[in-house]
């Protein structure tokens, strides 16, 4: 059993405004089924040999279980949510209030159990590749007048190739999608991702 209380947790749980005692009724939880208690990403994190399992995080309207890989988990209860769309691996259980938490204690203890399964067996959650995403036109013809654009796209990370895919397709108008390509060239160029300064 790992009893080993993180000093960080408690700090982070000392200092919570809004959700201090969902988060140390989930903690509780959590610490019952034997995982390491660390503290990443500025939130309480547990893990088993290494691997991330578990996250305690909050937001305004609702406090949530993060399961890493709750992608591979099967839902049974139908209570994981994937946060957006575009999240591939991540799925969380959200609550409003103590009550919510210590009604689902078993079922909880239950999909943890099943993360660490997931891990032991060396499951890992198939991401789309970017090939999956499909370059709007806007973008197309830019590589064309701009051969330049296509060499400094192509070198940067998948994830900021994504975000901007992204960025560019969700805007419905041509005329949009253009603009935001437009403003995004030099970004590109100096090898930048969509929200780098």
């Amino acid at each position: 059993m790992k009893n080993d209380m993180h000093p960080k947790v408690d700090e982070f749980l000392s200092k919570a405004d809004q959700w201090k005692e969902e988060y140390i009724a989930l903690r509780n939880i959590v610490r019952d089924c034997e995982l390491t208690e660390e503290f990443k990403w500025k939130h309480p994190c547990y893990t088993f040999e290494g691997k991330n399992i578990v996250l305690i995080h909050g937001f305004k309207e609702y406090c949530a279980l993060l399961f890493h890989k709750g992608a591979l988990l099967k839902d049974t209860h139908g209570i994981l949510i994937q946060q957006t769309e575009n999240v591939q691996a991540a799925r969380q259980i959200r609550f409003t209030n103590v009550q919510e938490i210590t009604d689902k204690e078993a079922i909880l203890k239950d999909y943890i159990h099943q993360a660490v399964e997931v891990e032991k067996a060396g499951l890992e959650v198939a991401f789309k590749k970017e090939t999956d995403y499909i370059i709007p036109e806007e973008l197309h013809d830019k590589f064309h007048e701009i051969p330049a654009l296509k060499a400094a796209f192509e070198a940067l990370t998948p994830g900021r190739q994504r975000a901007y895919i992204l960025y560019f397709s969700q805007a419905k108008q041509a005329k949009t999608r253009q603009s935001r390509v437009e403003k995004y060239v030099k970004h590109i160029l100096d090898g930048k991702g969509l929200n780098d300064k």
